[in-house]
């Protein structure tokens, strides 16, 4: 069994104190005690905190959960500073801190936008796309093909960039990639820098999924780390609720961008 003790466990841990505390003083306090204008304070808070962190755990572990795009490794799709929605119940209800699943409610799509725990280091969430599915071979060329079980990815709109990096402007090109899904493809942006790279030639085992950055040359996913196993999944990111980038030569708040669907 697997527990970050991070702001999850601290959420529910609290949550639960709190319900204990309320719960032992109405089975053993006195009437008077209960019945008190003047209750002891740590009944008080208990009482006061108790509703609203309960509220806050249910939403959070099997609705929805807020989370803050801190890299670039998604772009185009997702710019720095995008706040998103990760719909938690999207791959399954899992139990808060243990991320046991408990209802088998669906499994990620080719094309979807996951959040899961990064499999080096757990306490962290990273976002990508879901590119391989459990059997699939995914083919990453050094010309920056995308071949899927031995089929081309085909891609469209491509539009050529000057991109500011550390070292420099550097030639890009955008473009919509289709990827094959069941019931036909899904279309999304995503950018490279022209050139070559290092080829990929691997086949996705059980129980693991292969994601990939939109940004391509600048995202560190599937390709450097591995796979993605089933019980690190997080959920699915829906849409952009907000934009704040606070950064040095960031754009600050971007009111265009929110209510954004994530495709």
């Amino acid at each position: 069994m697997e527990i970050n003790v991070g702001l999850e466990f601290w959420l529910v841990s609290i949550t639960a104190l709190s319900g204990l505390i309320v719960l032992l003083y109405r089975l053993f306090a006195s009437k008077a005690v209960r019945t008190s204008d003047n209750p002891p304070i740590l009944l008080d808070y208990a009482r006061s905190f108790f509703p609203v962190l309960l509220i806050v755990v249910l939403l959070r572990s099997f609705v929805a959960e807020p989370f803050r795009i801190p890299s670039g490794s998604m772009i185009p799709t997702l710019q720095i500073g995008d706040f998103i929605l990760v719909q938690k119940y999207a791959y399954g209800v899992r139990l808060p801190v243990i991320h046991k699943k408990i209802i088998d409610v669906g499994q990620p799509k080719r094309g979807d936008v996951m959040v899961f725990r990064y499999p080096r280091d757990p306490s962290i969430n990273y976002i990508k796309r879901v590119i391989g599915l459990p059997g699939d071979r995914i083919s990453w060329t050094e010309d920056k093909q995308l071949i899927i079980n031995n089929k081309k990815v085909t891609y469209s709109a491509a539009q050529d960039l000057q991109i500011d990096t550390p070292y420099g402007k550097a030639a890009a090109r955008m473009m919509n990639e289709k990827l094959p899904r069941e019931g036909g493809e899904v279309d999304h942006a995503m950018q490279i820098f022209l050139g070559r790279t290092q080829a990929t030639n691997i086949v996705v085992p059980e129980n693991s999924y292969f994601v990939m950055g939109d940004n391509r040359d600048n995202s560190s996913d599937s390709r450097v780390w591995g796979f993605v196993p089933e019980k690190n999944i997080v959920g699915k990111a829906v849409f952009i609720w907000m934009h704040w980038n606070w950064q040095k030569n960031g754009d600050g708040f971007n009111g265009s961008r929110i209510g954004t669907a994530i495709k």
